[in-house]
């Protein structure tokens, strides 16, 4: 119950601070965030409205949170084609 009280708070580190590997994990995350948000992007763009589960403007803006944004909308976004034999 006394180390909840005396918890300090961590001061984040600033880019000098980090060690390379933490460095070039944030640029691929980065680098990540990036391609899925212009794939998501360029894919609302080309796909026709009645592809696309809900409005297209809603998944524009939902591909900007990042990660989750693209992820959601490829996932939930698209509609699935339908297989006819």
């Amino acid at each position: 119950m006394a180390n909840n009280k005396t918890r300090v708070a961590r001061k984040k580190k600033t880019w000098k601070e980090m060690s390379p590997s933490a460095k070039a994990g944030t640029i691929l995350a980065g680098l990540i965030n990036l391609s899925l948000l212009i794939a998501a992007q360029r894919d609302i763009s080309q796909r026709p409205a009645a592809q696309i589960n809900g409005p297209k403007a809603a998944w524009r803006a939902a591909s900007f949170i990042n990660f989750i944004g693209p992820v959601g909308y490829f996932t939930f976004g698209r509609k699935r084609p339908t297989t006819a034999m």
